[in-house]
């Protein structure tokens, strides 16, 4: 053999050695994003690639810590991020630690702060994320709405706080206690908390005075309040999105996430004024709630209103104006209603929910929505129109009447429930007045007032003592 020849033929041998290492090199999967997103109900941490993800997970305790081995994958810059993105106020996470556990399997080792029940899961390709491998930290001991409703109002009524609900809602937050025992117990806490609470606030006889002549050109119409109500009403906001899902996204950039949840707290807090009046929040700062547990939230803690807040957005952005929907027993009230419906009933996949939790929540929304009773959708039509007449004052309506469709959020079967959308995020003018906290505040007044006018016309039946879950 020529030594030209037995040159090249040593190069080939040494590339067709090299061959596998970098096949297997260039089918790693690449890291193009690292998300955490952290909160009292949960922590998500999602890893997003341009391939699908496999992994596997265990648990060890003493220390308690989640090790996640990923497969396909070396560590890169992005990957790395992750153990910045970890916040001392985590309530789940204390630290994470990266290593190459093997050329090809990434070991993720997070160290917690209480013991979790996982959720890791994957994710196709939706919107404009790419494929994700997403680990949701749940408490091991599910937290319960009701007894977070008791302690806050414990807080604002220390006197009249009864000891059944102190007792009931310390045993809740033991770690140990059955999640049965201890929702029935918060549940007959707050109907102890509020049967005294009716007690302290029985109006007192007064003598009686004449009343001053009146015609009716100017007799001043009555303002609705709910300081004469008989009992504490609990009132479910709702703000759409959140986390993973960002909603519409308005010309310069404002998420729909954002805004709703801005309005949301304000209104809490406009309502929380009134002494009869609880307020649960489906979630309380950004991160995603699957809409199926939006909707038990509020029904667990026997919500008399769910109020699902939204920012609309459309192809074109000359489409403007508030509107205000119900659910429908059948075909929607328009094609925009139902194009709009679609639309909102699909953010559980923009947001993530793990495949088998979703398909045991589509069967329960199925349930629902055959319990769904024309009662429920009669007084949801009620409230949806006085809330569409007051928010008419502040701002341009897009239609003059509530809507219907089949919006999953509203399908709980014994709560009156409306879904507003705010305006069109999509709009530059009104993208700019959401944007506007002045703005928000008429919203927010308009909101509370009609929910206010709704009551004064439909008073709540006595509270149920029973649990719905």
């Amino acid at each position: 053999m020529k030594p030209i020849q037995r040159r090249e033929s040593l190069g080939l041998l040494a590339l067709l050695l090299q061959a596998p290492h970098t096949l297997a090199a260039g089918s790693l999967i690449n890291i193009v994003a690292v998300r955490v997103w952290p909160a009292a109900e949960y922590t998500r941490v999602t890893l997003e690639s341009d391939k699908r993800l496999a992994a596997k997970h265990f648990l060890v305790e003493t220390p308690d810590r989640l090790v996640i081995d990923v497969e396909g994958l070396e560590l890169n810059p992005n990957l790395r991020e992750l153990l910045g993105k970890v916040r001392a106020d985590d309530p789940f996470i204390a630290g994470v630690r990266v290593g190459q556990n093997t050329p090809t399997v990434v070991r993720i080792v997070l160290d917690l702060k209480q013991p979790v029940a996982p959720q890791i899961f994957s994710l196709a390709p939706v919107s404009t994320y790419q494929h994700r491998l997403v680990f949701d930290l749940y408490p091991k001991v599910e937290n319960d709405p009701v007894a977070a409703l008791v302690r806050a109002r414990e807080k604002s009524l220390p006197a009249a706080a009864p000891a059944a609900a102190q007792a009931a809602a310390s045993s809740a937050s033991q770690p140990g206690t059955p999640a049965d025992q201890a929702a029935q117990a918060m549940n007959d806490a707050l109907g102890d908390l509020i049967g005294k609470i009716e007690r302290q606030q029985a109006p007192a006889p007064s003598p009686a005075r004449p009343a001053p002549a009146a015609s009716a050109e100017t007799a001043p119409a009555p303002t609705p309040s709910l300081e004469a109500l008989d009992r504490l009403i609990v009132i479910a906001l709702d703000p759409g999105h959140g986390g993973e899902d960002p909603g519409a996204i308005g010309p310069s950039g404002l998420r729909e996430k954002d805004v709703v949840l801005a309005v949301a707290r304000k209104l809490r807090d406009k309502l929380s004024t009134n002494p009869n009046i609880r307020v649960l929040m489906t979630r309380d700062d950004d991160f995603f709630v699957p809409l199926h547990e939006r909707v038990r939230k509020a029904r667990r803690v026997q919500a008399d209103l769910f109020v699902s807040i939204h920012a609309d957005a459309f192809v074109t952005p000359q489409a403007r104006g508030a509107s205000v929907f119900v659910l429908s027993d059948g075909a929607a009230t328009s094609a925009a209603a139902r194009w709009l419906a679609d639309k909102e009933n699909a953010a559980d996949l923009v947001g993530g929910v793990n495949v088998g939790i979703k398909d045991k929540d589509a069967a329960v929304l199925r349930a629902l929505l055959d319990m769904s009773t024309t009662a429920q959708i009669k007084d949801s039509l009620k409230l949806g129109s006085e809330v569409l007449g007051q928010i008419g004052r502040v701002g341009r309506l897009h239609k003059p009447r509530v809507e219907q469709a089949g919006f999953a959020v509203l399908k709980a079967p014994d709560i009156p429930s409306i879904l507003v959308e705010t305006a069109f995020i999509s709009n530059p003018d009104e993208e700019d007045r959401l944007r506007d906290p002045a703005y928000q505040d008429r919203l927010v007044n308009a909101l509370a007032t009609g929910i206010a006018r709704y009551f004064a016309k439909s008073p709540p039946l006595p509270r149920r003592r029973t649990l719905n879950v």
